[in-house]
């Protein structure tokens, strides 16, 4: 069983806002606690959804579309349960870091967690067997954070299985993002495979994430793709019967392919980042990315970084100063 206790019940019928509490016994409070919000709404006979924010807590477009949503959780009419967590990693949240201020670990590499692990571990745990044991559908909510910044984009998973595929289809096109990044869902886009959907996948648990800005600002266009993609997505699946306030749409939606690692481009010196593009641009194969300059001998002439493949911007380095490894963007083909 997960130390991880939840104020309010998980199961019962009603509307109900609570903190999931995390024994945290330190220094300057010997009994103490983390408290993480989350609200529940269950009502009805239907599906189970999980709305997850916050795993990274530079991030916050997620955070505020959810903020919206428990503001009318109490009149929303739904036909199933709704959980909502808007900053599920709240340590981090509070910080406005990345990874966990206590252990230093990304929740978002940390699945399936250990129930008596750090904080961070124990969260993960908890996601795994205590939510996504109970839901049907997740959708888990991104940006890029501080260091990159995004075209707010969908990102759905591929699978080789035929039912698997169909059903994300359905709830890709419900939502209605103008831009969808399709990827390894199993691998991450960094290879990793001890990320959310992994094990959303192994809970049989069916799911969608994205990223819907970045910079550690908000991108409102970012956020109203997001709010208003939920809301298509709860009627999709039979969670609510009518329209819920969410605006119309008129575009054509762009598949893209983000697997092939020549759409990235990295820094292998120190220095400073000068982009030569910009998010939204579509580059030809070999077009730069921009140019390191050395910071100790500034007279000498810049790195120039390209990108190998060519395509859609979809991704750019908001910090100037790079080390060996760090990305400074990423750009989709059309699949």
């Amino acid at each position: 069983m997960s130390t991880i206790t939840s104020s309010i019940s998980l199961d019962e019928i009603g509307a109900r806002f609570g903190y999931l509490r995390i024994p945290h016994s330190v220094h300057d409070s010997a009994y103490g606690h983390i408290r993480i919000p989350i609200a529940v709404k269950r009502q009805g006979e239907g599906p189970t959804i999980l709305l997850v924010a916050g795993v990274h807590g530079d991030e916050y477009e997620g955070p505020l579309a959810l903020y919206s949503l428990m503001g009318e959780l109490e009149s929303l009419d739904i036909h199933g349960r709704l959980i909502v967590l808007p900053s599920v990693n709240h340590p981090a949240f509070t910080a406005a870091t990345r990874c966990s201020p206590i252990d230093s670990l990304n929740l978002n590499r940390s699945f399936p967690g250990a129930e008596h692990g750090s904080v961070t571990q124990k969260i993960a745990d908890y996601i795994a067997n205590e939510l996504l044991s109970r839901a049907d559908y997740a959708i888990d909510m991104h940006s890029g954070g501080s260091s990159l910044q995004y075209l707010p984009l969908l990102l759905a998973p591929t699978w080789s299985d035929a039912s698997k595929r169909s059903t994300i289809a359905g709830l890709v096109e419900a939502f209605g993002s103008p831009l969808v990044g399709h990827f390894d869902s199993l691998k991450a886009l960094d290879g990793g495979d001890s990320v959310f959907g992994n094990v959303a996948d192994r809970q049989n648990c069916h799911f969608l994430t994205g990223e819907f800005g970045g910079g550690s600002t908000v991108n409102l266009d970012g956020l109203r793709i997001l709010s208003g993609g939920l809301r298509r997505v709860f009627r999709h699946i039979g969670l609510t019967k009518g329209e819920i306030g969410e605006p119309s749409q008129h575009h054509t939606t762009r598949h893209l392919n983000l697997h092939d690692p020549d759409l990235f481009a990295f820094s292998p010196v120190h220095g400073i980042f000068q982009p030569e593009y910009k998010l939204g641009a579509e580059l030809a194969p070999g077009a730069l990315a921009g140019r390191i300059f050395d910071m100790t001998q500034p007279w000498l002439p810049p790195v120039e970084i390209r990108f190998k493949a060519g395509g859609l911007a979809v991704c750019i380095r908001t910090f100037a100063v790079v080390k060996p490894g760090d990305c400074l963007g990423h750009l989709a083909s059309d699949l």
